[in-house]
């Protein structure tokens, strides 16, 4: 147990102490070894095998275990042959149960086991009022061991994504998930509904833009009481590109005049105030260095790049002086990710890729390699990036964990995702 400890007190330090250059840390690979197994009495092994299959993915992305699936099968209220598994290098052990709830959901049972001390260290419920969401069962088990041991935060595994989905031509729905995409149900569907946006950290509503009633206009909907309210209408584009920290402003790009610029819109207030006034395009822009100032994507050097502004100033500055197509951009505190076109070929698919920088140097660090990266978000720690990854004609969820230098992909198996946030 001190083993463990000390490995992930270790862990939770150098999280923190990422200095103004954004260097990322490579993690050592001296952390704790994991075994996950089905109980024999576990009442609903289909369950129970998915929930045993996520939670070995969701330990091995927070970056925290060496995890894998295990051979060891005993009854749930059995404990593992314990020195076994240690003298074969297993540090933890975890035995689940599922039994399925009077009320259509299911319960799962988790213990966890100590080899090196011989000792059960935590015994867990997690419960689920619906069947199809079994992820997030496994999601929370995970947080639950993580927490025990005071590793890194992963509660963002628990949270919502919501995306827009590509179903054919001039046809796209909305869609929430967990971040697997194993769980998915449609919100919106009917018509063109794009570029979602959480409203506020409760995940309650969110904002997307819809071309289904004449004029380009942004929605706000709420998912518990399903009323829409229309925020804002404009000819051509229009899109909520990031909402800050207390919901109450928004960034939006529109162009009622024919080009595209940046608003701040006031939510009490029901109000827009214009930051950008450009001949070409402005558009996506996030705020950043806290509410203080934006960055938006613009074509002022005849060229998407990024640029950044104060929000109460005029003055423009450029941001990146990397690739020659600087098209989306998320971020968080003075961090900045953009994704940046890799090739200019007429004929072949260019590549895209995700870039890191702050506002505060110019430090610059590729993240991603091949493919067509795009619409990056941070998670609501900074630790993570969330994108859209296509390769080999399919759509992928892809997960970057900053602090660890690892990446995961994960596939959607119907459609295109057009974008997405969490």
């Amino acid at each position: 147990m001190k083993k463990i400890l000390l490995v992930l007190l270790l862990i939770c330090s150098n999280i923190f102490a990422v200095d103004a250059s954004l260097e990322i840390i490579k993690k050592s690979n001296n952390i704790p070894k994991l075994e996950i197994s089905v109980a024999k009495d576990s009442m609903s092994k289909e369950y129970t095998n998915k929930i045993k299959k996520l939670l070995v993915e969701d330990l091995l992305v927070s970056g925290h275990f060496d995890v894998k699936e295990s051979l060891e099968s005993v009854n749930f209220n059995s404990a593992p042959n314990m020195l076994s598994l240690r003298n074969r290098g297993i540090d933890l052990f975890v035995n689940l149960s599922i039994s399925e709830s009077s009320f259509g959901g299911l319960n799962l049972n988790f213990k966890l086991y100590d080899n090196n001390s011989m000792a059960l260290i935590l015994e867990k419920r997690v419960n689920s009022a619906q069947l199809d969401r079994y992820p997030f069962v496994a999601h929370r088990a995970a947080i639950l061991i993580n927490k025990h041991f005071n590793a890194p935060s992963i509660d963002w595994m628990d949270k919502f994504v919501v995306f827009s989905v590509y179903r054919d031509a001039k046809k796209a729905d909305i869609v929430i998930g967990d971040y697997t995409l194993n769980y998915q149900k449609t919100i919106i569907s009917g018509g063109l509904n794009i570029f979602p946006k959480w409203a506020n950290l409760k995940q309650d509503s969110f904002y997307y833009t819809t071309y289904n009633s004449g004029t380009p206009q942004i929605i706000k909907y709420n998912l518990y009481n399903r009323e829409k309210t229309i925020i804002m209408k404009s000819d051509g584009m229009i899109v909520c590109s990031d909402v800050n920290h207390d919901g109450t402003k928004l960034l939006i790009t529109a162009s009622p005049q024919g080009q595209p610029d940046v608003y701040l819109y006031d939510v009490d207030k029901k109000q827009k105030f214009r930051l950008t006034n450009y001949k070409g395009i402005d558009v996506g822009a996030h705020f950043v260095e806290n509410d203080k100032k934006i960055v938006f994507v613009s074509d002022r050097l005849s060229y998407p790049n990024i640029f950044s502004k104060e929000i109460n100033g005029r003055a423009v500055e450029r941001l990146v002086y990397h690739g020659r197509n600087n098209s989306s951009v998320t971020t968080f505190g003075n961090y900045v990710v953009f994704s940046s076109r890799e090739s200019d070929n007429e004929f072949n698919k260019n590549s895209f890729n995700l870039y890191l920088i702050s506002t505060k140097s110019d430090f610059l660090r590729r993240l991603t390699s091949n493919g067509t990266n795009q619409f990056p978000k941070f998670s609501s720690d900074g630790e993570s990036i969330l994108y859209i990854k296509n390769y080999n004609e399919k759509s992928n969820i892809g997960i970057i964990r900053l602090n660890y230098d690892k990446s995961f992909l994960f596939p959607l198996t119907n459609g295109k995702l057009q974008s997405i946030d969490w």
